[in-house]
């Protein structure tokens, strides 16, 4: 082991850099094991298929056949169970690792007109009086440019 610095800052960084290690080592067991497990569950369906199928090619022997049947239908499932369970720790163990970017969004830039167009200033005159009641009693709100 080398000589560690004595500044907190270098030492944060190296514990940093160790925990980065240490988290994609443990995705990368993860991811391993999810592929094992799955490979697993594989065999045994590929198995229970071929044994269901001699089942149909020969017809019934004994009863023991049923019971091995029924054996590997169980051990299919379990294989299955583990193998999507050690697929979820995978995902999780790589989630750690994966680095994601914030999004940035674009404010929307809007250019101003050329110079060349012509321009017009239209005023549209406002009533005197209230349409509904009648009253004389009105004051300007606001512009709207367009």
């Amino acid at each position: 082991m080398a000589a560690l610095p004595d500044d907190i800052a270098a030492l944060k960084a190296a514990l940093a850099a160790a925990e980065r290690r240490a988290d994609r080592a443990e995705a990368e067991v993860a991811n391993r094991r999810a592929k094992a497990s799955h490979a697993e569950a594989l065999i045994a369906h590929l198995t229970l298929e071929i044994e269901k199928l001699k089942r149909e090619l020969y017809g019934t022997r004994s009863e023991k056949k049923a019971r091995l049947i029924d054996q590997l239908e169980m051990q299919l499932e379990d294989a299955q169970a583990a193998a999507t369970e050690d697929e979820l720790a995978a995902e999780q163990a790589a989630a750690k690792t994966t680095v994601v970017e914030a999004f940035t969004r674009k404010r929307p830039s809007k250019k101003p007109f050329p110079e060349h167009l012509p321009r017009e200033r239209v005023i549209v005159p406002a009533p005197t009086s209230c349409s509904c009641c009648g009253s004389a009693r009105l004051s300007k709100l606001g512009d709207a440019i367009t």
